[in-house]
């Protein structure tokens, strides 16, 4: 019987797989050489995965069987595959991050805005606005004054001790002074990110919403004038979504139903030298009627 993930990729599709996966890993290696992660380290990663992926394709078999196949799926011995089955059993959960969520709320709650949309300076106790209140509105298993200190120490926020105010000092999440944070920024993005490109290419294109737009043809004056735009359609993005989740989070806790989904929805943009594009092309169906030097198409995996 036939199982999800046993249908191998046609001799024809080899070569676009392997330029796909080529172009994955270039950026992977890249990050790993200049922070100093030895290939070793890597490639025990790599083993790891391919052992939870094929162990995942094969949910129905018994698990006396299970070994033998995924062994099989991957090139890996046994006796490796039970090691790595065994370390990922003992795999740290997911944890929440109070500093992010705080701010997600400082920038799209009205409540915390001005007239301008802008985050309010807020009074650190006292009822809301506050930064008491908006730390509360986020958690009660964090005192807010050690979420206000988490946030300091990640240049998120600053507070004047001499009128007892906090501002935010940041127009976006990422916390530069905290380099691991940072990294677990760029796996659960990218990870995500890549996870809802990969279901959709392996399912049929609807799974997720995957979208890009690209063009080449420009210079460096049409980029710094795009970038504010981007930025600004971020902000309009998560003026609407922030505000959502959190209602909709809200109502299915009083429900009372399961609440065992997640979501991430993110934008990004990328410019590079048109020579150093990636090497694969457009397919034939993403391919505009207009001159490649003026190209502006989306792409959907």
């Amino acid at each position: 019987m036939t199982e999800p993930g046993d249908i191998p990729a046609s001799p024809g599709e080899q070569p676009a797989l392997l330029e796909a996966v080529r172009a994955l890993l270039v950026p992977l290696a890249q990050l790993a050489v200049a922070r100093g992660l030895s290939y070793a380290a890597v490639d025990e990663m790599v083993r790891a995965a391919f052992v939870a992926a094929a162990h995942a394709a094969h949910p129905t078999l018994p698990e006396h069987r299970r070994v033998s196949r995924v062994s099989a799926a991957t090139g890996i011995n046994r006796r490796e595959v039970t090691r790595l089955v065994a370390a990922q059993q003992r795999a740290t959960p997911r944890v929440r991050s109070y500093p992010s969520e705080v701010f997600a709320h400082w920038i799209s709650d009205p409540l915390y805005r001005d007239g301008q949309g802008r985050p309010l300076r807020l009074p650190r106790l006292g009822p809301a606005p506050s930064f008491e209140s908006l730390a509360q509105a986020v958690t009660r298993d964090m005192h807010p004054r050690s979420l206000l200190e988490e946030m300091r120490r990640l240049g998120y926020a600053h507070h004047d001790e001499d009128d007892d105010h906090v501002a935010l000092q940041i127009e976006s999440a990422v916390p530069r002074g905290d380099r691991a944070r940072m990294d677990q920024f760029l796996g659960a993005n990218v990870g995500d990110h890549l996870s809802a490109a990969v279901a959709n290419v392996l399912g049929d294109g609807r799974q997720h919403f995957e979208q890009a737009l690209f063009a080449d043809g420009l210079s460096e004056q049409s980029l710094q004038a795009l970038r504010p735009v981007i930025a600004e359609q971020w902000r309009a993005l998560t003026d609407v979504l922030v505000p959502m989740l959190e209602r909709l989070i809200d109502t299915d806790a009083k429900a009372g139903v399961a609440q065992e989904q997640r979501v991430r929805i993110g934008l990004f943009s990328y410019q590079a030298p048109v020579d150093a594009a990636p090497a694969t092309a457009p397919t034939q169906d993403q391919q505009p009627a207009a001159a490649p030097r003026r190209r502006r198409d989306g792409g959907k995996t």
